[in-house]
């Protein structure tokens, strides 16, 4: 049996005892990490700034509710490399409790309303203040009796580009996915968000073109983050970008920005706070956009656009948003996917991108389901 083998082998091990925990491998690296934490020791912080001072592995919903928490992993178990994970001995772990907790309501959408839903949002940024907006839909695939933790291994082989990650939490569910997109670095003395939007299929020569709408969304996305670090302060800043970044089945506009971590110190999670949900999630300008998306959307988000990752582990934070994910329930894989709308956009295509976009997500799958 490879290690890749084992590794998968102790996944299934760790869900089938129920156990809270998350493993992920960040973008460029191949080395999974993974944390776990008895039930009774996780933290439900009220409030985003409440992460100020704590540590450990951070997974956050769009919208913060009761049934819905934020949640942080404190480190009780946690490993980084595969031979180091491998050592964990899983029958030594007790089998956790399954949470007693309604089962949420996935509102899968057919082609024709999706559409409909797209003309709808055009049609009022054209005679409204918005500008841009993101509408999101599902996409349900069904579960056979494939391995979770090779469909985890798959995953992580194919998209070394993307924070690759699977967790299980009592009052979140089970989750998987692959996002591209990075909240926020801080590492050292610098820390780094990034304006991530504009979506194509990847090509095989990597000679891209942009046209005018993804140009546009993107630049929405960059002046939002100027506005937070104005009223935070920050400056001066450097930018790289925009350029093209490739992650799994599709290729964005990015535009990253540093600025030195002092800045921050004691206010690392008001800044969180304040940044997300920024419009590569939700829209511009973001107030009128959440509004708009709570009545054009008619399922619940959960935990999708939210956020998740290390949380100064090993005096880091590593935040990415949660895209081209997929929430896992025993009959369905549902994959939630969507596109940024603007006055430019065309509803054919803004379909076809969810499909584009779920495609990372749906290679790995299928390709376990074959074997």
């Amino acid at each position: 049996m490879t290690d890749t083998e084992k590794l998968a082998h102790l996944l299934d091990k760790l869900l089938a005892k129920n156990c809270s925990f998350a493993v992920w491998a960040l973008p460029g690296s191949n080395t999974p990490e993974i944390l776990l934490t008895d039930q009774e020791d996780m933290i439900y912080p009220s409030q985003l700034n409440k992460l100020n001072g704590q540590e450990g592995f951070v997974f956050a919903p769009y919208h913060i509710e009761e049934d819905k928490p934020l949640v942080l992993l404190k480190p009780g178990i946690y490993q980084k490399g595969v031979e180091s994970i491998l050592s964990i001995d899983v029958d030594q772990l007790t089998m956790q409790k399954t949470a007693q907790q309604t089962q949420p309501k996935h509102i899968i959408i057919q082609k024709d309303a999706y559409l409909k839903s797209i003309e709808t949002t055009i049609e009022t940024i054209s005679t409204s203040k918005l500008s841009k907006v993101i509408v999101s839909r599902l996409i349900p695939h069904a579960r056979g009796d494939e391995s979770l933790g090779s469909l985890y291994m798959q995953l992580l082989q194919q998209t070394p580009n993307a924070m690759v990650y699977l967790v299980n939490l009592p009052q979140a569910g089970l989750w998987m996915g692959a996002t591209p997109e990075v909240l926020l670095k801080s590492e050292g003395k610098t820390i780094e968000t990034v304006s991530l939007a504009g979506t194509q299929s990847r090509r095989s020569d990597s000679d891209y073109s942009w046209h005018t709408k993804e140009i546009e969304e993107q630049a929405f996305v960059s002046r939002y983050l100027l506005d937070v670090f104005y009223r935070f302060n920050i400056h001066p800043y450097t930018t790289q970008g925009p350029e093209t970044l490739e992650s799994g089945k599709v290729a964005h506009l990015m535009t990253s920005f540093r600025f030195a971590a002092k800045k921050l110190a004691h206010k690392l999670g008001d800044f969180v706070a304040d940044l997300h949900p920024t419009p590569a999630v939700c829209g511009y300008p973001k107030s009128r956009a959440d509004k708009f998306i709570s009545k054009i959307e008619q399922h619940d988000r959960r935990y999708y656009t939210g956020y998740l990752g290390p949380w100064r582990l090993n005096e880091s934070v590593r935040l990415f948003v949660n895209l081209r994910c997929m929430e896992i329930t025993p009959e369905n894989y549902v994959l939630y996917s969507g596109g940024g709308i603007t006055s430019r956009s065309v509803p054919e295509d803004e379909w076809e991108e969810t499909i584009n976009k779920a495609g990372t997500l749906l290679s790995a799958i299928e390709a376990v389901q074959k074997k």
